[in-house]
């Protein structure tokens, strides 16, 4: 039995957070040292352009991204680590699977809903503001899981539908043309665990302005964990770590034992300024290394640039077969 496939996208369109680490990039590279597992990485800048129209924007976040894995200890001798728009089988993909697509099925996806859904409250054309891209959006996240027949795609419950969409589309090319894809799963956390608190006690995301960049400097870093938002107890007076934003980020970064410690500080009434201070060392401690490496990598681009494209060297060789495959099955052969 060969390898299971499981493919992981990252939006280039902003600066890597602690939520981002602990819920995606640390499991993400944990499950790829599996030696029953083959991973593919991608940098989904095309993805981006959805939103983004700030080319500086699109371009810092594409280098901080990818340095920000390749420093958190992505071993890219094990894995595939590539820029979507390094592999022109994508594109080419993302076509053919749109001409077997339904518009129907486009239209239930939830992003455009919601698109429309807010244009109709504000009184607005129901259309006003949405591009193709981001109502053929789909078809081309398929595209990416498709391409290399992914057999697992980890993802966050808003992307369960995606994937369930990727399915539909393989299922009606596949009855179309004949068996060429595999039909992908969703991967999704159990539990909540790997979604963590932001400054404010909301889910940590740039929607929301309340994140701590994972590679700030330690003053940044500190200065971050200071603002986290906690209620009024005094020192000495019992809190619930349940209720705390402090001990949520906290527990993402210790140890069981660790955890265990500072429940019972709660407990017995640390103060909040003593809480966020064992919290920085804490965070600190575990992201010095990496920060380092992220440093020294931000400051040589070439070394990044020649990793992403010995990665999509690798990724278009696997790409590139199922394409060949494809064109015929469409009818697009040579005449020789």
């Amino acid at each position: 039995m060969g390898k299971e496939i499981v493919l992981t996208g990252i939006t280039t369109s902003g600066t890597p957070h602690l939520g981002n680490y602990v819920g995606a990039i640390r499991p993400a590279i944990e499950a790829s040292r599996r030696e029953d597992t083959e991973s593919f990485f991608f940098l989904a800048d095309y993805h981006a352009l959805i939103k983004c129209q700030d080319p500086e924007r699109v371009k810092q976040s594409r280098l901080e991204i990818a340095a920000t894995w390749l420093a958190c200890g992505l071993d890219t001798d094990k894995a595939t680590f590539y820029r979507q728009s390094d592999i022109p089988e994508i594109s080419e993909l993302n076509w053919l699977l749109t001409c077997v697509t339904g518009k129907g099925l486009m239209n239930r996806a939830h992003a455009y809903k919601a698109s429309v859904d807010e244009n109709v409250n504000n009184g607005q054309d129901p259309d006003y503001g949405v591009t193709m891209g981001l109502f053929c959006y789909p078809v081309l996240m398929a595209a990416d899981i498709l391409a290399f027949n992914a057999n697992k795609v980890p993802v966050g419950r808003d992307q369960i539908q995606h994937i369930e969409m990727a399915r539909d589309i393989a299922a009606r090319f596949n009855h179309l043309f004949g068996q060429h894809f595999v039909l992908p799963e969703a991967v999704v956390a159990e539990d909540d665990s790997a979604i963590l608190k932001g400054l404010d006690g909301r889910k940590m995301s740039k929607s929301y302005n309340n994140t701590i960049p994972l590679f700030d400097t330690e003053k940044k870093l500190k200065k971050g964990i200071n603002k986290i938002v906690t209620n009024l107890l005094e020192p000495g007076e019992p809190k619930d770590p349940n209720g705390s934003t402090v001990f949520d980020i906290y527990k993402a970064f210790a140890t069981a034992e660790q955890t265990a410690e500072m429940r019972q500080k709660f407990a017995d009434g640390i103060a909040w300024g003593e809480a966020k201070k064992e919290l920085f060392e804490l965070i600190n401690g575990q992201l010095a290394e990496p920060r380092e490496k992220y440093l020294e990598l931000m400051a040589n681009p070439a070394e990044i640039e020649a990793v992403l494209q010995a990665g999509a060297e690798k990724a278009r060789a696997r790409a590139r077969a199922l394409i060949s495959d494809l064109r015929n099955a469409v009818g697009l052969v040579n005449f020789v």
